[in-house]
């Protein structure tokens, strides 16, 4: 637990043993058992980490970096490391509450992605499973958490990692996404990580697998499915029409772009035509602000922290040192 709320706020040793005047020896020591933890150590280093003492008193595992990011090619440790961190005080959390309040393991569909069994046939196994009715989904947000899985957001304090899925103890299924993004990057982000919870947490992966590349296969046609996507595409696609399948898709318009080049829709000079046209109107980042796409809230775990308060008669402040958590932060990550 040091070392969770060290990292959680972007510390490394030194960093901490400059704030609280202890050597980054004995930090080191300390976070590896090899020294007991003084009294007035936690303290200091609760103030520094802004943190309740009791929460160095949880029992809890830290889980690594795993398949379940969605990020850029290259990141630095230094970005990842204070995400994977809250990341896991955020499991921490569900996990109380979803014990708290007795919440049923959700059963999602598991899929083993095999040559007969593509990204995209597993999407429509989802869509027959879950019985999603239309070709839109106009809440995915709600949809997941209708679905039990606990969607929470954060500030990454970086654009280059989108969201990470992972499992609590009791193997209940979390998304944690970054708060910064729009709606459109947003929807597709939490299609990407549901790829992965069907197709790669709980099947036995293959060494060749490319799963960032299954995920987002898994995720187009979950948003997009080909039977009605196909007849919106036999159009001529400018930029314009893009902007219009936006609107009705919720999706980004280079996401609909690379849909219609994977469905044969596009030759390689259309599409390298449409991307010069985005880089030359400088929208391949930022689409028109006209066109961005409703941000969807969760609230499933919002719900369960009421059913907690109401059930153990609690205030907020009661609330937020059952999760171990000073009552600003909680109120931060959880309002």
């Amino acid at each position: 637990m040091l070392v969770l709320a060290r990292e959680s706020r972007g510390m490394n040793q030194k960093d901490l043993a400059e704030k609280i005047s202890i050597s980054v020896s004995n930090i080191s020591k300390m976070e590896n058992s090899v020294l007991p933890v003084p009294v007035q150590a936690l303290e200091q280093i609760a103030g520094a980490t802004n943190y309740p003492k009791e929460f160095f008193f949880q029992k809890a595992d830290i889980v690594p970096d795993n398949l379940g990011y969605r990020r850029r090619q290259v990141v630095s440790q230094k970005i990842l490391t204070p995400i994977n961190a809250q990341v896991n005080i955020i499991r921490q959390n569900v996990q109380f509450l979803t014990r708290a309040v007795n919440v049923p393991l959700p059963k999602l569909p598991a899929v083993d992605v095999s040559d007969a069994v593509t990204p995209q046939l597993a999407a429509k196994q989802v869509r027959k499973s879950w019985k999603i009715k239309g070709a839109v989904i106009d809440n995915l947000i709600q949809l997941l958490e209708e679905h039990g899985i606990a969607i929470s957001a954060f500030d990454f304090n970086t654009a280059r990692v989108d969201s990470r899925s992972i499992l609590t103890e009791d193997n209940y299924p979390i998304i944690v996404y970054n708060r910064n993004h729009l709606g459109d990057r947003q929807r597709f982000t939490l299609a990407h990580e549901l790829g992965h919870l069907v197709m790669h947490t709980f099947t036995n992966l293959k060494a060749e697998q490319d799963i960032t590349h299954e995920a987002n296969l898994f995720a187009a046609e979950l948003l997009m499915p080909e039977t009605e996507i196909r007849k919106d595409l036999k159009e001529a696609l400018t930029i314009p029409r893009l902007a219009e399948l936006k609107r009705k898709w919720k999706v980004s318009m280079i996401s609909i772009l690379y849909r219609a080049d994977d469905l044969g829709y596009l030759t390689p000079n259309q599409k390298h035509y449409l991307i010069r046209q985005f880089n030359n109107l400088n929208i391949r980042r930022r689409e028109p602000v006209e066109l961005d796409v409703a941000i969807e809230q969760p609230k499933l775990i919002r719900r369960w922290i009421a059913e907690y308060k109401a059930l153990r008669k609690l205030n907020t402040a009661q609330v937020a040192a059952a999760l171990n958590l000073n009552t600003d932060e909680f109120v931060q990550v959880y309002s």
